[in-house]
């Protein structure tokens, strides 16, 4: 199923491009032409660029809920019952492949943040402990995303309800801190998994906006998440082919 998803990139390859290019374009606007970090202590490049990491892993779902609509409505999956393979290997290798892209995607806004005059402060192990938990939170969002496809069951559908992963996005501290906002919304801000995996990455690349003591929130949001998502969509996609 993984390899069937990575050929898709090969014969669309523009969208795996854009994919790409995409955050690439938002990290470029932020830092220059909407920057400027009001109440953030330090420099705003190094606030903003592990904040552009996570907002990242949430956004961009919409390639792989497409791609499950579609399957479903192109009669693929009454093939794939036909054959011997668990009830959640087609949701399993649909998410597999994105999380390469979502890995591949990550190494060029690292290097694009390098290029920005960015620089973690940080060992192997904390370096490798941020990415780890950035993808972490990508593989969570990822099977809410199918589930949410899944509920949509039609490609049409697809973009109305990928809206209702942007406030996760913008309603947390991935670009602006909470202490510079209102009271009400910088509370909201503060619960938001988002801003618990921005904190976490922030704290162990050094810098600022960081704060100890977050990285088991980074851990239990993402893995309440899956715990709740993955035997949903199975369950749902099971259904689907009753």
């Amino acid at each position: 199923m993984t390899r069937r998803e990575l050929a898709h990139w090969v014969r669309q390859p523009v969208r795996v491009v854009v994919s790409l290019v995409f955050p690439v374009m938002l990290l470029l606007m932020f830092g220059y032409l909407i920057g400027g970090g009001r109440a953030v202590e330090g420099a705003y490049v190094d606030y903003l660029v592990p904040g552009m990491f996570a907002l990242t892993m949430a956004f961009g779902l919409e390639g792989t809920m497409l791609a499950v609509t579609q399957d479903l409505n192109k009669g693929v999956i009454d093939r794939f019952r036909s054959m011997p393979m668990a009830d959640g290997a087609v949701l399993v290798g649909r998410s597999a492949a994105d999380m390469l892209q979502s890995a591949i995607g990550l190494v060029v806004l690292i290097g694009v943040g390098l290029g920005l005059g960015w620089r973690p402060h940080a060992g192997p192990g904390e370096f490798l402990g941020a990415v780890g938990l950035l993808l972490l939170f990508r593989f969570a969002m990822l099977w809410v995303g199918i589930q949410l496809a899944l509920v949509a069951g039609r490609p049409e559908l697809v973009q109305a309800v990928q809206i209702l992963v942007w406030p996760v996005g913008f309603l947390s501290n991935a670009l602006a801190t909470p202490a510079a906002m209102p009271d009400w919304l910088g509370t909201v801000v503060q619960w938001n998994p988002m801003s618990q995996t921005a904190t976490a990455v922030r704290d162990l690349f050094g810098g600022p906006g960081g704060e100890t003591g977050h990285v088991w929130a980074a851990v239990a949001w993402p893995l309440g998440l899956l715990v709740v998502f993955i035997p949903l969509a199975v369950r749902r996609f099971r259904g689907l082919g009753g």
